[in-house]
């Protein structure tokens, strides 16, 4: 019996060294994973958009198998994995990359326009922008992702929170216009820029819930003269950032997490 049991741990052991030969990532995981570009892009997937909830344990496991780009992946893809071969090797540094996750995924709750109740208002759209060029103020790449306002007019389209949070920062900024930043619970740092103006007169250190009124679309900034709007067509600048160990705001990519967030929309009446 000890003979056949000897017999079987080698061949667990063949072929898991096999799997991690033909898995290098797991051999790359360390303590700075979650500060490179692969990890930034957030390249979750439509399996990911779809899902109810988003598992940070299943998805940086995912990640890890799949190079970073879950466009391919199935909900099975995305199930927390029974034995986790990268937890196992290399722990630390897996744990701090299923906690960014954790920090990104923890407090969404809603998209940030709402649904109209009416039918002829026309619907909002987006796409992947997310460090696509820009050139006010220098070459730079676009953190975030626009959302677009279509035909109406400047304040037309509520803003809500994502996240419930604390303002950290609000007011006039020369590329984002009218801004209000807000830091969630879990560490997310979630920026919504060009608004044509605020529901309430916020400010640094007030409680925002999620799916409270922040403003309204619009299209104000690009200027250092407070309240210039027309240099753009409406729209609300989504940016989100994390602090790491050697950024205080690290720009993620938005757009899967917009996409997961579809499903979890308010109703508005405009």
């Amino acid at each position: 019996m000890r003979i056949l049991l000897l017999i079987l741990l080698a061949l667990v052991n063949v072929c898991l060294r096999g799997y991690l030969t033909e898995n290098p990532d797991f051999y790359q995981l360390d303590a700075y994973t979650w500060e490179n570009e692969e990890f930034r892009a957030m390249r979750l997937g439509e399996a990911a958009a779809e899902a109810e909830n988003l598992d940070a344990d299943g998805i940086a496991a995912a990640m890890l198998r799949m190079e970073y780009d879950l466009k391919e992946a199935s909900e099975e893809d995305l199930e927390p994995p029974v034995v986790n071969l990268a937890l196992k090797r290399r722990p630390e540094e897996y744990r701090k990359l299923r906690n960014a996750y954790e920090t990104v995924f923890a407090d969404l709750e809603y998209f940030p326009v709402p649904d109209s109740t009416r039918a002829e208002t026309p619907e909002v759209t987006y796409e992947n922008d997310w460090m696509n060029r820009r050139t006010y103020g220098g070459e730079r790449g676009h953190e975030g992702c626009d959302i677009m306002g279509n035909a109406l007019p400047r304040g037309s389209y509520p803003v809500v929170s994502i996240t419930d949070g604390v303002v950290e920062k609000v007011g006039w900024l020369e590329k984002g216009g009218w801004r209000i930043g807000i830091r969630a619970p879990s560490g997310l740092y979630l920026y919504y820029a060009h608004l044509y103006d605020y529901a309430a007169e916020w400010q640094e250190g007030d409680t925002v819930r999620a799916g409270q009124l922040l403003g309204f679309m619009g299209d104000s900034g690009y200027s250092r003269v407070p309240g210039t709007v027309g240099n753009f067509d409406v729209h609300l600048h989504v940016g989100m950032y994390l602090r790491t160990d050697h950024y205080e705001e690290l720009s993620i990519n938005p757009y899967w997490l917009l996409r997961y967030l579809e499903k979890y929309r308010l109703k508005y009446n405009y």
